[in-house]
């Protein structure tokens, strides 16, 4: 998969990148030992990438009553309903290692309503679905189950901004072509 475009549009060298972004990039490349291909590809658009990437860390980094294993397992749900590769693979390597358990990923994005998940867990993903296909019928009642299984309104909050936000990523993904990185499929397993 090497040779192949990561990219339908432009992905500007490293050395031409802002200052800011491309320091980031290579963080995460010392971190990790690759350049995920999303920060390439939405380097295109340098004001978009430090948009982007400021919402995904407020969402995705935070304290709070979701794990980010839990956080990890809204995106691969919802990133497989919104057929994403990128994010599916991606996000599913990172859901190993934080789970630390090399079948859950699979399990939640082929079908997290037989995944060795938790009944609160299965109720979070629930209602990501929904704010992911059907938002416009969340209700009261949604709110309702969440809180019997211990989610505060802040928790809901997250979960509905991390479908949502994964969504739009999704979409943006999927328009470019991103393709995901080898390294990722190997990853926590």
């Amino acid at each position: 998969m090497a040779d192949k475009a990561i990219s339908r549009f432009p992905v500007p060298p490293l050395e031409n990148l802002p200052d800011d972004i491309r320091e980031r990039i290579l963080a995460v490349q010392e971190k990790s030992g690759f350049v995920p291909n999303v920060f390439l590809t939405l380097a295109h658009r340098p004001e978009e990438f430090r948009a982007f990437f400021a919402y995904h860390d407020a969402l995705m980094n935070k304290a709070g009553a979701l794990t980010k294993a839990e956080r990890e397992m809204i995106v691969v749900a919802t990133s497989n309903a919104n057929q994403c590769q990128y994010c599916v693979v991606a996000h599913g390597a990172i859901l190993r290692v934080r789970a630390k358990d090399p079948h859950i990923a699979d399990q939640v994005a082929i079908n997290y309503r037989k995944a060795d998940i938790t009944p609160r867990q299965m109720a979070m993903l629930d209602f990501g679905m929904k704010v992911s296909q059907r938002a416009y019928e969340v209700g009261d009642d949604d709110i309702a189950v969440l809180k019997q299984h211990g989610f505060d309104d802040e928790d809901i909050w997250d979960i509905a901004a991390i479908s949502a936000f994964f969504g739009m990523s999704n979409r943006l993904a999927n328009v470019t072509s991103m393709r995901p990185n080898d390294e990722f499929y190997a990853m926590g397993r």
